[in-house]
């Protein structure tokens, strides 16, 4: 049985088919976003602006944002096991993604919310 496997997995080297499909991202897809803050800190308002302006540029018209002020509604940090804020998480389209930061590093933002053709099929476009 193992060399029938180490076969096939021989064959569909040779044809190009080793690598798992790439899943493409809908373009017509709407993204519902959490930004999770505690209060107006530098660190959370720089969170915010920066995924307005990537939202604005890569989702024009295709995302909704909701921040969550866990200063007052510390119970909703439940819900998205929150460990760590600010906190980004992509809700739609699924899977569920979680970015912890300021977002001020744009690449590893848009690879992280799937919005980048780089990273998903080890190509950079």
């Amino acid at each position: 049985m193992k060399a029938k496997n180490k076969q096939a997995a021989g064959k569909a080297r040779e044809n190009g088919s080793s690598r798992k499909p790439v899943k493409r991202r809908d373009p017509d897809a709407h993204y519902d976003l959490r930004l999770y803050v505690a209060g107006q800190t530098p660190k959370s308002l720089a969170a915010f602006a920066n995924l307005k302006n990537l939202c604005d540029l890569h989702l024009t018209g295709k995302y909704k944002i909701e921040v969550i002020d866990l200063i007052s509604k510390p119970q909703r940090a439940r819900e998205d096991q929150i460990i760590a804020i600010p906190t980004l998480v992509r809700r739609l389209p699924e899977p569920v993604k979680k970015i912890i930061g300021d977002l001020c590093d744009t690449q590893k933002t848009l690879i992280g919310l799937d919005l980048s053709e780089a990273g998903r099929d080890g190509t950079d476009d």
